[in-house]
């Protein structure tokens, strides 16, 4: 356990979204660029902000969460925020770090994976090839 006055702060990446999560002692609060967690929408993407959160209710009632996202789209963003929570909520209690990796890797381990560089002479996209008419 960490002491009760530090903050802990993580980060997480995906694609071009970075994700700051800042976790102290508190009461459960989670705020996403300092709106609530709960006001987010659609739906899908707040659960996958929450996930380490729903893996881990005992410690989650007892933090607060800041979490300072910017670039990338809308999911990579809330899986950069997933993951910025989890690495938090780990260094905040190391136990865990094994339910969080037996429930999907991408929680701790960041997905490096990028969009393709767009090469020349292909019509805006990375592998397309131009049409072929032989009249």
């Amino acid at each position: 356990m960490v002491t009760l006055n530090k903050k802990i702060i993580a980060s997480g990446k995906r694609k071009t979204a970075v994700a700051n999560a800042y976790l102290s002692t508190g009461t459960g609060i989670v705020t996403v660029n300092g709106v609530d967690v709960n006001a987010i929408k659609p739906a899908i993407i707040k659960m996958k902000i929450m996930t380490p959160l729903l893996l881990a209710p005992d410690v989650a009632k007892k933090v607060d969460i800041k979490i300072r996202l910017t670039g990338g789209g809308i999911s990579s963003r809330a899986e950069a925020a997933a993951l910025a929570i989890a690495r938090a909520l780990v260094k905040h209690d190391k136990k865990l770090e094994k339910p969080f990796l037996d429930y999907d890797r991408h929680l701790l381990v960041a997905d490096v994976r990028r969009k393709e560089a767009v090469k020349p002479n292909r019509h805006g996209s990375a592998r397309s090839k131009r049409q072929k008419s032989y009249r």
